[in-house]
């Protein structure tokens, strides 16, 4: 597993899924369907939660959580219809125990006929939600951050020197007598990027 805190100088790193995955797990008759997304926000994972209900529309139950940020303050539990934290919990304990976040996982639940009892459903839910993140990929990643720069052109060699010591992504940029381009980075190199820029005669830039 990535070590988010390998890169001493930098705090921004935080660990996640590097696509989604699927699987089925059974217990005495029930099938579990188990869904695991990377999710950048709220209304993508609405997005989601919407396409699996109809998809199994005829489904018992979808339970299901979610953690977004790097530190993961931002989550939700769901036991849609089982008991009480017999579903949405081991779901969400899973996604602790692994340190993720940025991350949706999603049980669909069709009855069996034989009713698992509440430890049964606990240990059903917390495996599908491990199978799901096994099935997967841990990834490492960074907060990343976008500014604005415009500068004159004959600054451009200065700042392409500038993208490419750092690293930087170029999201946009339009090369005219007065430039502007749009940079994205880690977090970590914040104040040493803007600094940087900042130094370059005429630039200008803002946070977009």
């Amino acid at each position: 597993m990535p070590d988010p805190g390998q890169d001493s100088n930098f705090d921004d790193s935080f660990l996640t899924l590097a696509r989604s995955s699927e699987g089925l797990y059974k217990d005495k008759g029930s099938k579990f369907y188990f869904f695991a997304f990377p999710v950048q926000d709220e209304q993508e994972i609405k997005e989601l939660l919407a396409d699996l209900r109809k998809k199994y529309y005829d489904a018992r139950h979808h339970c299901f959580a979610w953690v977004l940020g790097k530190e993961g303050l931002d989550y939700r539990a769901n036991d849609d219809g089982e008991p009480n934290h017999s579903a949405g919990d081991p779901i969400l304990g899973q996604i602790r125990s692994n340190q993720l976040t940025d991350i949706l996982i999603v049980v669909v639940r069709y009855f069996g006929g034989t009713k698992l009892g509440m430890g049964g459903l606990i240990q059903a839910y917390k495996t599908s939600a491990a199978m799901a993140i096994e099935a997967n990929e841990i990834i490492e990643k960074q907060v990343k951050i976008r500014i604005q720069v415009q500068f004159p052109y004959p600054q451009m060699n200065e700042v392409m020197k500038l993208v490419k010591t750092h690293d930087l992504d170029i999201i946009a940029q339009e090369m005219t007598l007065d430039c502007q381009m749009s940079l994205e980075f880690r977090q970590g190199l914040e104040q040493r990027v803007t600094q940087a820029l900042v130094d370059i005669e005429g630039l200008e830039l803002s946070t977009a």
